[in-house]
């Protein structure tokens, strides 16, 4: 459509309510989207929604559970109703100010929910057959709200096989796990990998793709709870760094065969605590992909240090892989496919209602948690956070 015209708004598609409900319920696990079709006719008139505003940089108590007005969407943006929202550990640096970022904001990087609205057309301006009540999944910013104006670019169908909270789950960590494998480094059948907070959600995700290019992969937990997940994501060994004896440099070595740097691939998302063992552990000619800095930034480092075994260092982020509709959609559809294909379903470590953001980043910051943390904007109020008894029902299992 060329011209200008207003947002396609959901009152004006009340007659599809019945038909989508009966398309997404034949879906394999999908079980609650009728109740949200009903719920589109009281939000869709409203002028203003529950968020967490992050006034200022801080602790969580910066963090505020509050009314927000619904976003004026922009040419290319989409309205979401927020089903469920990931939870991140940019969203802790962006709260801290590790990464600086305008204040006061809406935290959250991606979303899982229901297409309400597209906005205005354009000649140049596509949606990329996204429809107003489809089934997405997207990344953007604004998330920690029941409602989310967000680029059309950067948001995908769900594809059907696929159930509540997987997607969302899935895509942010998903997608920089799978661009740091196949675009910052490039492993091949029967390198060494060493994966840093290997119990985390990219973590996970880094275990389990290199894992299934074949790759043999080492683990690195700080705590015995998180071994047998990081194993059962396709760690070949799991090392425990808070374990008694704990000799990173020896246990690669007696691993690898190799006496000294025996690691092809180290990817490092803990930064200023792992990063002189990520250099000792690799290889001649190696390769260290870092990627985030829970523990601290990287101090300044003076390039020679790379020249005394040519090491190879990548410092990338997933937002510059996926720049451009076509790589998020290429991107996007190679995970989810390989996770159909594969019968992969992500760890998740809980659901939080939306108005325990704080508890959320507590629980992430404290590096105990183990896989991918949600927010419920459909359990916002409630006492406590969701049990893995919730995540079963909200998937229909």
């Amino acid at each position: 459509m060329n011209g200008a015209r207003t947002p396609q708004l959901l009152p004006r598609i009340f007659g599809r309510c019945v038909h989508l409900s009966s398309r997404v319920k034949a879906a394999p696990n999908v079980s609650r989207i009728s109740v949200d079709t009903v719920r589109w006719k009281s939000t869709a008139a409203a002028s203003t929604m529950k968020g967490i505003l992050c006034r200022t940089t801080g602790g969580t108590e910066v963090l505020e559970y509050t009314n927000l007005p619904i976003p004026t969407l922009k040419s290319g943006q989409v309205l979401i109703k927020n089903d469920y929202v990931g939870v991140n550990y940019i969203d802790v640096y962006a709260r801290t100010g590790a990464y600086p970022s305008p204040k006061p904001e809406v935290l959250g990087k991606e979303g899982e929910g229901t297409v309400l609205a597209l906005g205005p057309s354009g000649p140049d301006v596509t949606y990329h057959d996204i429809q107003i009540g489809d089934r997405v999944v997207w990344m953007g910013s604004g998330g920690y709200a029941t409602h989310s104006a967000v680029p059309a670019e950067t948001t995908y169908k769900i594809p059907d096989a696929v159930p509540p909270t997987v997607a969302v789950a899935s895509l942010f960590q998903g997608l920089t796990a799978l661009t740091l494998v196949t675009e910052s480094s490039h492993p091949k059948k029967g390198d060494w990998a060493l994966v840093h907070a290997a119990g985390g959600g990219v973590g996970l995700w880094l275990c389990r793709l290199l894992k299934h290019f074949g790759v043999k992969v080492i683990g690195i937990v700080s705590g015995a709870a998180k071994w047998a997940e990081v194993e059962a994501a396709g760690a070949d060994h799991v090392l425990d760094r808070s374990g008694e004896g704990f000799d990173l440099i020896a246990d690669v070595a007696k691993l690898t065969g190799v006496a000294s740097g025996g690691i092809d691939l180290v990817y490092d998302g803990v930064g200023r605590a792992t990063w002189d063992m990520s250099l000792a552990v690799v290889r001649r000619k190696g390769s260290i992909v870092s990627f985030g800095a829970t523990s601290g930034a990287v101090p300044n480092i003076p390039l020679s240090v790379l020249s005394a075994k040519n090491i190879t260092l990548a410092r990338p982020t997933v937002f510059n892989y996926v720049t451009t509709r076509e790589e998020f959609e290429d991107y996007a559809s190679r995970l989810f496919g390989m996770m159909i294909e594969n019968k992969w379903t992500p760890k998740i470590h809980s659901l939080y209602p939306l108005d325990q953001a704080p508890k959320a980043h507590q629980d992430l910051e404290s590096r105990k948690t183990v896989g991918k943390l949600l927010l419920d904007t459909m359990l916002a109020g409630e006492a406590a956070p969701g049990s893995e008894r919730a995540i079963r029902a909200a998937r229909g299992e």
